[in-house]
């Protein structure tokens, strides 16, 4: 019995038999195995090398999971503060870093996501998360002791350039004169840094109301009325009018009338307290230009004439469909008279222009056809048609002004006949005449009323209408 102790303490061990002595031994070179149990093993069984060699594969494949086992169960222990193991293999995969492994690297924590989920780039941070001021650092380049407190933050508009400020107010004041809202041109002056130039835009406006209608420059007055305390101030206003009076030699080549109307802009605007009352005193005496002096002239004559008026409501008369109808009739009525004896085309549509009334340009269609009807001879007939077809290459009668026009002559046909006789056959000459011009369309010949005749029988018959 004791032989068999002796022989099983000698002896290799079998398979997957190791003491813990042996284990650590293999822990430090687990690919190696210790050459003495070899040729214990060699002598006493008398292995052949192939043998051999898959003894010893076999051992060190059982050293390794071995190995592999015994770290899995001590890993909190294995790993120092420092990241290094304490007695484990550099060269085993445990000691190497897996790069998608989640956990951490060090071998401390739980293996939970950093910060709760609330750190990374570009992320917020956690919910609920209040951060306190950062204080500004003094290692920063950009730090300015004396420039620190509230930051303040302001839209800067640069101030406009004098070349600039016209291509900049002339669209403001065209639009102005379509819509007349005086309040948009405030919030888009509110917008232009006009700085010391403010004062030309007045100067501006007022040039281009003079090259306009009247209905232009009543807006204007209404305009400089309603910018004066608010945008302008008086001597600003005064300005601007200075630097017109001294414009007028060129103004005068494109506006003949400049001087008088710049004098009725000048009462007009005294009247509104735009300008000072002293504002004519000031140049009394000091005027060398003659322009200038016509201007200054006609403003004090409107002041005489109107001194007990609070406002010069009317120096540009009433503009546009704001005049009454039988106005409008009888100044239609003198232009194309006027037309029949001067026979200029370029007259009367200037002065049809004046009348700011496109939308009633179809009276001036039927005073024509009336006057053509009610005149003897065909000189009437043939100015007139030259007449109507200026207007409509030009454009200033639309198709549906012209329409209406011979429309209501059309309807009204049965009672001019009483007075004219003949006014059939006038009105088929004259509108056959009108659409071989082109001035009307073929449709609204069509539309011509034809003559009714009536036949009648013999005398004998006492006067009876044939049946």
């Amino acid at each position: 019995m004791a032989t068999e102790v002796d022989t099983w303490s000698s002896a290799p061990k079998a398979d997957g038999v190791f003491s813990f002595e042996d284990n650590l031994a293999q822990a430090n070179c687990p690919y190696t195995v210790d050459d003495e149990l070899l040729n214990e093993a060699e002598v006493n069984e008398n292995w052949t090398p192939q043998e051999k060699a898959l003894h010893e594969a076999r051992l060190k494949a059982k050293a390794k999971r071995r190995l592999r086992k015994s770290s899995r169960n001590s890993t909190s222990e294995s790993f120092s503060e420092s990241g290094e193991t304490s007695g484990g293999d550099p060269n085993s995969p445990k000691g190497k870093i897996i790069v998608s492994d989640r956990k951490s690297r060090a071998g401390k924590g739980r293996g939970l996501p950093k910060k709760g989920g609330a750190g990374g780039k570009g992320v917020w941070g956690a919910a609920g998360m209040v951060y306190e001021d950062e204080e500004p650092d003094m290692r920063d380049p950009n730090y300015d002791e004396s420039s620190q407190g509230d930051t303040v933050y302001a839209t800067v508009v640069p101030e406009i350039d004098e070349k600039e400020l016209e291509k900049m107010v002339n669209p403001i004041v065209q639009e102005y004169f379509e819509h007349g809202d005086t309040k948009e041109v405030q919030m888009l002056l509110k917008g232009l840094n006009l700085g010391s130039h403010k004062y030309e835009f007045s100067s501006l406006a007022v040039s281009l109301s003079l090259e306009g209608k009247a209905s232009h420059r009543e807006l204007t007055s209404r305009l400089l009325s309603d910018l004066s305390g608010k945008m302008l101030s008086q001597s600003e206003m005064a300005r601007a009018f200075d630097k017109i009076l001294k414009e007028l030699p060129d103004l005068i080549l494109d506006t003949p009338e400049a001087p008088q109307m710049l004098g009725q802009f000048v009462a007009r605007a005294i009247a509104d307290h735009v300008l000072p009352m002293s504002f004519l005193d000031f140049y009394k005496g000091k005027v060398d230009c003659e322009h200038a002096r016509v201007a200054l002239d006609r403003a004090e004559v409107l002041l005489t004439m109107k001194r007990e008026m609070v406002r010069l409501d009317n120096v540009w008369g009433v503009g546009g469909g704001l005049r009454p109808v039988k106005h409008l009739v009888r100044e239609m009525n003198l232009l194309l008279k006027e037309y029949l004896v001067s026979g200029d085309v370029s007259e009367a549509e200037h002065c049809l222009r004046d009348l700011e009334v496109p939308h009633f340009h179809h009276e001036l269609v039927y005073e024509v056809v009336v006057m053509v009807l009610e005149s003897k001879g065909d000189t009437a007939s043939h100015m007139m048609i030259k007449l109507l077809q200026s207007f409509w290459k030009t454009g200033l009668i639309t198709v549906d002004q012209m329409n209406r026009g011979f429309h209501r002559v059309y309807d009204e046909l049965p009672e001019i006949n009483l007075d004219v006789p003949h006014a059939h056959s006038i009105m088929e000459t004259f509108v056959d005449l009108c659409f071989k011009e082109g001035v009307i369309t073929k449709k609204l010949q069509e539309a011509c009323p034809a003559r009714g005749r009536k036949r009648f029988v013999s005398e004998g018959d006492g006067g009876v209408i044939k049946s």
